[in-house]
């Protein structure tokens, strides 16, 4: 009899584990809350526009090949994927920069923008890739035993781990000039984390966006969790829409299944949980069978920081890039303002997506979406959304009005979505409505992020980013593999293999 495995959420790390284990003859059951798959991958649809709802950049597309070809299938015969130029626009207060991965074009606008740096570009590109080359392995184990550490890919990568530097402090070694440091810094946004905090170890984003690229898919990235059903069902798999899990169902320290809202209970041998980490261990394992993750334990860790956001479909397109970064004024006041005051003020960093400059079909003909992201503190902070909302949502259409090119666009509003921290907290059952998940400190990586399997219960297992190897879409398809890895290796089930990177090289 084929081995059960119970996947609760239908994100992208549950649909890759799910489609992989599906091809590899498991018996597959995924359950969801919602009407569609995705989680925060899922699309937001209001009168004929569509928008993503969370992540709008594709990197590392060889991770995407890999896991669609683990499930027996290949990218091209399921997504229509768009390479961008520039990859986005980064906008100053005196100074707009449209950095591009053509390393020659790259450095002649670095020189004509930062005259003297441009040589630190190619010093950068050496350097990080030597990094990439010795942390991208380590990313691919799983840490479920402290002597994981021992492996060799990870002692091969200890001395490109710049222990103590930030990512802001690394770039000086490449750049002199503030502003392009901050150029390859903001990406410290995928991890919810402050530039002069998150470890230096992390430049190997901008490093890879400046290597592979910066990808869209037609239909906008939620598309990626639609082709990743596709094929699951394709594969054998059983999936359960509007099905809410209530609680893990478990014997001793072994979980056996799930319980649903509506009281069915469903048996497995494995249980794959692809939800919010600290929303699941609170409200779906019994704290008694909890001690490393008590709830006390849960709230002293280190969480991410969280975002306002608008959805607004316009009747009026805009000649604008496809992803544009508007930095605040006083840039290292608004980290501080995120991070440690947690106050809102009106010189606030932004980034505006005009994805029909690149995507047509997501709205109506003549008309645009555009998608608004403001980093903002987590719920963790005294900040009361209820009375914020409407004021706040003032403030940033105003910035917008006053710093970019979409000077009449309360004008042409004709459908908005509003979604702050304590909706991401209680529509989206997101711990402290951090969006990216547990921050990702020295402390909370590798060995001391939880394990892909988890540490407190048997046949139990966590997909998504708020495991190892973290947040972001590449990482979180990885946790989906690292798992679907471990269970086939317990149950004997040999596997390839794959890598694609050299295709992007």
């Amino acid at each position: 009899m084929k081995k059960h495995i119970l996947i609760i959420g239908a994100g992208p790390g549950g649909l890759t584990a799910g489609m992989i284990l599906a091809h590899r003859g498991f018996k597959v059951t995924i359950v969801e809350k919602e009407a569609e798959v995705g989680g925060r991958n899922a699309s937001i649809k209001m009168d004929g526009y569509t928008f993503d709802t969370g992540p709008t950049f594709l990197m590392m597309n060889f991770i995407l090949d890999e896991m669609f070809k683990l499930a027996g299938k290949q990218t091209k015969d399921l997504l229509d994927i768009r390479k961008l130029s520039p990859m986005y626009r980064l906008k100053f207060d005196d100074v707009t920069f449209l950095p591009t991965n053509d390393h020659q074009e790259m450095k002649k606008r670095i020189k004509e923008m930062y005259p003297g740096n441009e040589n630190g570009y190619d010093v950068f590109l050496k350097k990080e890739k030597l990094r990439f080359e010795k942390m991208y392995p380590c990313l691919q184990i799983d840490y479920s035993y402290i002597w994981k550490f021992l492996n060799i890919n990870l002692l091969k990568a200890l001395p490109y781990l710049s222990l103590g530097e930030s990512l802001f402090g690394n770039l000086g070694n490449y750049f002199d000039k503030e502003k392009l440091r901050l150029s390859f810094t903001f990406q410290s946004k995928y991890l919810g984390m402050s530039p002069w905090e998150c470890p230096a170890a992390f430049t190997l984003i901008p490093y890879v966006e400046h290597k592979y690229g910066i990808y869209h898919v037609m239909g906008g990235l939620n598309q990626i969790s639609h082709a990743m059903k596709k094929v699951f069902l394709e594969n054998g798999g059983t999936l359960h829409l509007k099905t809410k899990v209530e609680s893990l169902i478990t014997e001793g320290k072994k979980a056996k299944g799930a319980k649903t809202e509506k009281g069915d209970i469903i048996n497995a041998d494995e249980v794959v949980i692809n939800a919010d980490f600290a929303y699941a261990m609170s409200n779906l394992i019994d704290e008694k069978k909890r001690s490393k993750y008590s709830n006390g334990n849960l709230k002293k860790k280190k969480y991410s920081c969280s975002t306002f956001m608008l959805y607004m479909g316009l009747d009026k397109k805009y000649d604008i890039p496809h992803h544009n970064i508007f930095f605040a004024n006083d840039y290292l006041s608004n980290i501080e303002e995120i991070f440690n005051s947690r106050k809102l003020t009106a010189d606030m960093s932004f980034y505006v997506q005009n994805a029909c400059t690149t995507d047509p079909s997501l709205a109506p003909e003549g008309c645009s979406t555009i998608y608004v992201l403001v980093p903002v503190a987590n719920t963790d902070s005294n900040i009361d959304w209820d009375n914020e909302k409407s004021s706040y949502r003032e403030k940033v259409i105003n910035a917008i009005t006053t710093r970019t090119e979409l000077k009449d666009i309360k004008e042409h509003i004709k459908v908005e979505k509003i979604v702050t921290p304590q909706d991401w907290q209680n529509s989206y059952n997101i711990f402290f409505g951090a969006t990216f998940n547990l921050a990702h400190n020295i402390m909370q990586m590798m060995y001391f992020r939880p394990h892909n399997k988890f540490e407190e219960l048997d046949n139990c297992y966590l997909v998504g980013g708020g495991t190892h190897p973290g947040s972001g879409l590449p990482t979180i398809y990885e946790s989906g593999r690292i798992t679907s890895n471990m269970i086939s290796k317990k149950y004997g089930v040999s596997f390839e293999n794959v890598s694609l990177k050299s295709n992007y090289e």
